[in-house]
């Protein structure tokens, strides 16, 4: 599903990237664990075309990403790849449902279809009695949840997840990590997840540590449902 070789990153005199060679399968879940500063975030920017790498090679469900234009990227990055943040990032003028439908609505697709799917997804979530509820009438769980909705909206082959439990308290964040691994099952969804959460960490399938820009140890924990 992703395969990245030789990818650095420098942001000035500060090397932060130094040759990351990674593969991950259809229907992993991979953690990125690591001190702060280790180069995790910049990594999965990277894997999710937000950023681009000074060198190295990007291939994504078969598609070599290197020479795209942003044009293209950024089509690329609608259809192909879902994002869920710390921070939800929910529009608060918007209801739920208005929420997870915008990438869809981006991607050009029919109101119906994506509303239809955005309701299923909600629902398949546990909030299908807060379709219209707006971001500031939901617990952090809920708004959360809504996010993982909307990143699944356009059937991205890849999850990229960003601290996805950082803001949440012990007992929210378990219930969105067992979330990730149903969605997984049901779905055979591909995530990759940077974390200082080790509970989360170690339940992943293969957890990565980065230390000063580099994969330093790469421990199978957990063999993927086939």
């Amino acid at each position: 599903m992703i395969v990245a070789q030789e990818i650095r990153k420098s942001y000035g005199s500060l090397n932060v990237l130094k040759g990351i060679d990674i593969q991950i399968a259809r229907g992993e879940i991979v953690s990125i664990v690591g001190a702060s500063g280790a180069g995790k975030s910049t990594l999965l920017h990277i894997i999710g075309t937000l950023d681009k790498a000074d060198s190295g090679s990007l291939t994504i469900n078969n598609k070599t990403l290197n020479k795209m234009s942003d044009k293209e990227l950024s089509a690329f990055r609608n259809q192909n790849i879902g994002f869920v943040f710390q921070f939800h990032h929910l529009l608060p003028e918007f209801t739920a449902l208005e929420n997870v439908c915008i990438p869809g609505f981006i991607g050009k697709r029919s109101v119906k279809s994506v509303e239809e799917k955005a309701r299923d997804l909600l629902t398949l979530l546990g909030l299908s009695d807060r379709l219209t509820h707006k971001p500031g009438e939901l617990s952090g769980g809920e708004q959360q949840r809504v996010a993982v909705a909307r990143s699944l909206i356009n059937d991205p082959v890849v999850v990229l997840a960003d601290e996805p439990s950082g803001n949440l308290d012990s007992e929210t964040s378990g219930e969105l990590h067992r979330l990730f691994f149903d969605l997984r099952n049901k779905l055979n969804q591909t995530f990759v997840i940077v974390t200082h959460n080790n509970d989360l960490a170690s339940m992943a399938d293969r957890k990565l540590t980065m230390k000063d820009g580099l994969i330093i140890e790469s421990t199978l924990q957990n063999q993927p449902l086939k």
